[in-house]
């Protein structure tokens, strides 16, 4: 017979070992293991649907988009018809990369508007912007620039009920008079608008420490890009344990980072092929990091 004191004992103890194991919210969440889609661009390129059929039978609930345009959408399906696909296959596209066109740099709001559309037919959590033209980018000005118009855009964003990130390469960590442009970029936009998507190869290839990013920007980056770096030619990538990166040390600050969703993505060095590339990533987070 269970007595209320039996219960509330043992609710107490169930509690109790919670609290002892922080990490196991975070084991049965992250089963859900995101792709960034460029990972498979010469296939998606030819037959979208195949390749997200099997983008889940490799073993991945999420994805990341990328290439949305005004013109061309995603790869010719509009966003309705690709968000039918992703359901057929229960992927959720948590995040995508758009290009916003000209607005970090004039202002034009036109493709932002379009890019926050496609977002919320396709139920994405989190707009991302993946890239900053080498012209734009070349001093304090340019960066604090950027800044302003991530803060704008994200402020268009939560009003339609989307987040906004920042995705990395290695060029925001050069120094312009003493200063990154990741420093900038972390300190002139709103923390409570505006994330970061840490592509962690690119933290890494530039010679910085993605711990100490965390422990300096706790909560910032909310989503990451797990990629490996090829042992012997560190500008190639390769699969997910098969690197250079220490990804266990990494996964344990998960917490302090504040991240939410990540992404393999693999841009070249397949082995044997891109589709048997990313089912190798993903088995080995499956067993080594979650």
């Amino acid at each position: 017979m269970v007595t209320r004191r039996n219960f509330l004992i043992n609710t107490s103890l169930a509690a109790t070992a919670v609290l002892a194991l922080p990490s196991l919210a975070f084991i049965m969440d992250k089963k859900e293991i995101g792709l960034q889609l460029y990972t498979l661009r010469d296939e998606i390129a030819k037959d979208v649907k195949s390749t997200l059929e099997k983008v889940a039978t490799a073993g991945f609930t999420r994805v990341e988009t990328y290439g949305f345009s005004i013109q061309d959408q995603f790869w010719g399906l509009s966003p309705k018809e690709l968000k039918k696909i992703l359901d057929t296959n229960k992927l959720k596209a948590v995040s995508g990369h758009y290009n916003l066109g000209s607005f970090l740099y004039d202002g034009n709001t036109a493709e932002l508007i379009a890019a926050i559309e496609a977002a919320k037919i396709l139920k994405t959590d989190f707009l991302t912007i993946p890239w900053v033209d080498e012209p734009f980018r070349k001093n304090i000005k340019d960066y604090k620039k950027i800044a302003t118009r991530l803060n704008e855009a994200a402020k268009m964003c939560a009003n339609a009920g989307v987040k906004l990130a920042y995705h990395n390469h290695d060029f925001e960590f050069q120094k312009h008079d003493g200063i990154t442009g990741y420093e900038i970029l972390l300190k002139e936009t709103d923390q409570d608008l505006v994330s970061f998507e840490l592509d962690l190869y690119w933290v890494v290839r530039s010679g910085n420490d993605p711990i100490k990013l965390f422990k300096e920007n706790p909560g910032r980056f909310k989503l990451w890009h797990v990629k490996d770096m090829d042992k012997v030619n560190p500008a190639l990538n390769t699969e997910i344990g098969s690197g250079s990166i220490d990804f266990k040390t990494i996964f344990k600050e998960v917490k302090q980072s504040g991240m939410k969703h990540f992404f393999v993505e693999q841009e070249n060095n397949y082995n044997p092929n891109a589709f048997e590339a990313i089912k190798k990533s993903c088995d080995f987070i499956l067993k080594e990091l979650i």
